[in-house]
């Protein structure tokens, strides 16, 4: 079963970052107003589309677990099968691993394969998850990354990501949680050069106000992409893509 709260991030918190008065209170605001979408959130989809997912990827009935709270849910997870087999990209990014990472891996691997790197904060979560994967006959990279100070004068903290591939085809963001700050996720957009023309992002929890102020902030920053909210899921997904 899945708890409601995320796992703690102690350990990955870099010395460098303190959280300000600001960071605090804005958690605190978001929490109040936004408490209609993490209520929805507890819902990962019904057994029908979480069957349908296994089937389309051809796994075992048990290979996925119990989702929602703060893991993706059936439309999100069904989104990313949707854009791996209509795109094929060759090099997918992910930052929070999980029940995405399983996904993504199989639908690599039936669409022609390609370079998956994921990065999660807890060491101990990612080691079971790459196991998880090995279990299930499919293999990425995945890598126990501690955070660090954001960049670009966003919030809160991002991944200490180190090395990635000069181009990333499709880069999945489902972390860091909210409760770091609610625009901790904004930050992703460093990597936004290295995705070429026809290149994807999807966020995760876009329908939230914080991931709404993202978007928001992302369309002026980044006139060379396209983004859009659709609501595949319970918690939205917001797609942008790379035109110039």
């Amino acid at each position: 079963m899945t708890s409601l709260l995320p796992l703690a991030d102690d350990g990955a918190w870099p010395a460098d970052a303190k959280r300000s008065f600001s960071d605090v209170a804005h958690v605190m605001v978001f929490g109040v107003i936004g408490w209609p979408w993490l209520v929805r959130s507890l819902s990962g989809g019904t057994k029908a589309e979480k069957q349908r997912l296994i089937e389309r990827l051809g796994l075992a009935p048990d290979a996925l677990p119990y989702l929602g709270s703060w893991k993706a849910d059936t439309g999100f997870l069904h989104l990313i099968v949707d854009h791996i087999e209509q795109h094929r990209p060759r090099t997918v990014v992910e930052f929070g691993a999980g029940a995405s990472s399983l996904v993504v891996a199989r639908a690599l691997q039936l669409n022609g394969g390609g370079k998956q790197i994921s990065c999660d904060q807890h060491a101990g979560f990612v080691t079971a998850t790459r196991e998880w994967l090995h279990d299930n006959g499919v293999e990425a990279d995945l890598r126990a990354t501690p955070f660090r100070p954001s960049p670009n004068g966003w919030p809160g903290v991002w991944y200490d990501h180190g090395p990635l591939p000069a181009e990333i085809d499709l880069l999945v963001i489902d972390g860091p949680p909210w409760a770091i700050h609610p625009y901790v996720r904004g930050a992703a957009d460093s990597l936004f050069d290295r995705i070429p023309v026809g290149g994807t992002v999807l966020l995760d929890d876009a329908a939230r106000p914080g991931e709404r102020v993202i978007a928001r902030k992302w369309k002026k920053r980044w006139p060379n992409f396209e983004f859009k909210l659709v609501h595949a899921g319970t918690k939205g997904t917001l797609i942008g893509t790379r035109l110039r």
